[in-house]
């Protein structure tokens, strides 16, 4: 392929409009491209007195836009410090890096929580041990040993032998319902293709804007 058209194909995703189409092309490009977890993504945080936190957690689902404001999902234990803050500021942030494809995509807007319908559906498809996991993790509090912890997990087997198990009532999951999009793909010399999408309102149309990289 001649070195233009290489260019044009590499710069048609900044003349997209709509940002979720665009993000499950791409999604699916990273399901092809990467060894591990393509649906990797960082999640930010901020606790009460406004110091933010990063950690990574798994895309679990995403919702193209319907009848309701629809975004990105991950499950987690609500009584961790994720949770907490989730719960507590109604805000975040994801970043995705697919480092194979050179591209990268963020994500800014509201929380909220998954229904018990879909939270109950999702945690019947984990496995056994990940179920009694979400059990026995009193996740982000202090763990003096591991043993403590493999102790609650034995008897937590013996409870729930059988693949029968109740999701607990802390866990579930959160939807990032996004108020703004970035894609960004890598170019020479760092002078990189960046293209927003930024609405205020879900049931506004989005306003796409190229950035200097």
């Amino acid at each position: 392929m001649a070195a233009d058209a290489q260019t044009r194909e590499r710069d048609d995703f900044t003349h997209a409009t709509d940002p979720f189409g665009l993000f499950l092309a791409w999604f699916n490009d990273a399901r092809l491209s990467e060894i591990n977890d393509p649906n990797a993504m960082s999640l930010a945080t901020v606790d009460a007195s406004g110091m933010p936190n990063v950690r990574v957690v798994l895309l679990k689902d995403i919702d193209p836009e319907g009848a309701n404001p629809r975004g990105f999902v991950f499950y987690t234990n609500m009584n961790s410090q994720k949770g907490c803050e989730l719960l507590a500021s109604k805000k975040a942030a994801l970043a995705f890096h697919w480092k194979s494809l050179r591209r990268q995509v963020r994500v800014r807007g509201n929380v909220s929580l998954v229904s018990d319908a879909e939270a109950d559906a999702y945690y019947a498809t984990r496995p056994h041990g990940s179920r009694i996991g979400a059990w026995a993790s009193l996740q982000s509090q202090p763990l003096a040993a591991r043993e403590e912890l493999e102790v609650r997990v034995a008897e937590l087997e013996r409870l729930y032998p059988s693949d029968a198990i109740p999701r607990p009532a802390h866990w579930s999951g959160f939807r990032v319902v996004p108020s703004e999009l970035e894609f960004w793909h890598d170019r020479p010399f760092r002078l990189h293709d960046r293209v927003r999408f930024r609405r205020d309102d879900t049931h506004e149309p989005w306003v796409r804007t190229r950035l200097y990289p």
